[in-house]
């Protein structure tokens, strides 16, 4: 006799809750998922406040499976890096179809692909802008050499469409041009991608057509002002940001931060400030401050939002000139202030290039809100890419020079207010 058949058991809701063994698949990207991550880990923490642990964090895996993949935290560092900067120079290739075209479709059709190659790579790119000074000297070189050839592409095409310009006006507008550029990776504006190509498209193009004022005599140094010894928690700010300029905030100690202030111990440093993270920023916060102060001042004083705005660049410019080096250390190095105080500055560059926004679009009301800020990053990053890529004390990023860009790329055109 054949045996009785097994009656299906009717599918219960218990039977669906019942636990389901889940089989994890590693993606077949997952390198690039790890570079991605990690690039944009140290972008936004900085290099040295980045750990392997934190980058295997944001992608749901054990830092053991991490290093199956990258031998050390620097080897992630390096091969992005030089991803990015490699990336920076294969966008300034010209394909073949346009290797007899006139020069103004090649200049154009080389500052799309730079801009679509920037947007591409937008939350990873502030490495490429601040943290590649930690790269080991041969990889840095390699890193540099890339971005010069870039560069060097740029204005060959400049030199062709404007044979008028010499050697140093080509250099300012094809620097100013690349820093608007490359100014997204500082700031978290969102808009669709064709809106922002758009945007830098046409501020760009006004920028490498502008006109800049003559280059004068080099502008007298101004005499060191010293500052009184007994005026301690002033020379401990002083003294820090040279030392964070110079070697990097991570490299530098409080012990070397007393002894660059004449103090006997570091332990003389916390009387005035609680930590080298604390100290940071108060002078960061100074700063904010300042660029705060000012715009009530000129909004009131002005006939209208285009004189305002002139007011606030002169004094922009002016102030940051006045401290190249802490504009160039807020940039690099407000990763490693405490994110107590770090949200608080946020905070107050926020509403200070919000401000400077509703000015941009009292001139230019075809603008909306979020390009207009968009705009305001880019004039105030110019301030100190000019200098750094260029010499901050050349005669030909002087100050009338470099209020010419900004009014150039805040108002779409040279302005004479």
């Amino acid at each position: 006799m054949d045996a009785p058949k097994r009656r299906a058991r009717p599918a219960t809701q218990a039977d669906d809750a019942a636990p389901q063994r889940v089989v994890r698949r590693r993606p077949r990207d997952r390198r690039a998922q790890i570079a991605a991550a990690s690039a944009e880990a140290f972008g936004a923490q900085g290099y040295h406040g980045v750990s392997m642990e934190d980058i295997a964090s944001r992608l749901d895996i054990s830092s053991t499976a991490l290093y199956r993949h990258y031998p050390s935290k620097y080897a992630l560092f390096r091969e992005e890096a030089l991803r990015l900067s490699a990336a920076s120079e294969d966008s300034v290739r010209l394909p073949d179809h346009l290797a007899d075209a006139p020069p103004a479709p090649r200049l154009e059709h080389t500052l799309d692909a730079v801009i679509a190659t920037s947007i591409a790579n937008r939350r990873s790119a502030a490495l490429l802008r601040w943290q590649s000074r930690y790269l080991q000297p041969e990889d840095y070189r390699t890193l540099i050499d890339q971005l010069v050839r870039a560069y060097r592409v740029l204005n060959a095409l400049l030199a062709e469409v404007r044979p008028d310009l010499d050697g140093a006006d080509r250099a300012v507008l094809s620097t100013a041009t690349l820093s608007a550029i490359g100014s997204i990776a500082d700031h978290h504006v969102a808009m669709p991608v064709r809106t922002l190509a758009t945007l830098l498209r046409s501020a760009c193009l006004a920028v490498l057509h502008s006109d800049l004022p003559e280059v004068g005599a080099p502008p007298e140094t101004p005499a060191a002002v010293e500052i009184p010894l007994t005026f301690k928690h002033e020379l401990l700010l002083e003294r820090a940001i040279e030392l964070f300029h110079e070697r990097g905030y991570p490299n530098v100690s409080v012990e070397d931060i007393a002894a660059a202030a004449g103090l006997p111990a570091s332990s003389a440093v916390y009387r005035f400030y609680r930590s080298k993270g604390h100290l940071l920023a108060a002078a960061f916060r100074r700063a904010a401050d300042r660029v705060s102060a000012a715009i009530g001042p000129a909004i009131g004083a002005a006939a209208g939002p285009e004189q305002a705005l002139n007011t606030l660049i002169e004094l922009y410019v002016r102030g940051s000139f006045g401290e190249r080096e802490l504009t160039f250390v807020y940039y690099a190095e407000i990763s490693n202030v405490p994110p107590e105080d770090r949200t608080v500055l946020r905070n107050i560059q926020r509403l200070n290039v919000e401000e400077w926004a509703k000015l941009v679009v009292g001139v230019r009301p075809e603008l909306s809100a979020a390009e207009a800020r968009v705009l305001v990053h880019a004039a105030l990053a110019l301030v100190v890419d000019i200098g750094r890529w260029l010499g901050a004390e050349s005669p030909i990023c002087s100050q009338p020079r470099v209020i010419r860009l900004m009014q150039v790329i805040l108002f779409g055109r040279e302005t004479t207010v």
